[in-house]
């Protein structure tokens, strides 16, 4: 397996924010080595609301709002292409993503 199969890209729009290279795998869960590009400060705070939700143990509709211009925003490029949905979490150098 090479770097380009395990390497996927956190996009918006057509700037690159980051990428992630994935180390393991446990289904449906990918983990990786997240590398950020310079624009990713402009949404890591999104990423912080989820983290701080999920600390919180709170769920539903707040976790739902938090995640939301993440969803609605960014594009999660596989070594394939675009995938149509996904669930993604950022903590430094840390990405999970199903």
């Amino acid at each position: 397996m090479t770097q380009d199969d395990t390497t996927w890209r956190l996009m918006r729009e057509d700037v690159l924010l980051g990428t992630i290279t994935v180390e393991d795998t446990d289904f449906p869960w990918m983990y990786g080595r997240f590398t950020a590009e310079p624009a990713f400060a402009e949404v890591k705070p999104w990423f912080d609301a989820v983290r701080e939700t999920m600390a919180a143990e709170v769920y539903g509709e707040r976790f739902d709002a938090a995640y939301a211009p993440i969803a609605r925003t960014l594009t999660l490029v596989s070594p394939s292409g675009p995938v149509a949905d996904f669930l993604l979490h950022i903590d430094g150098t840390t990405a999970w993503f199903r």
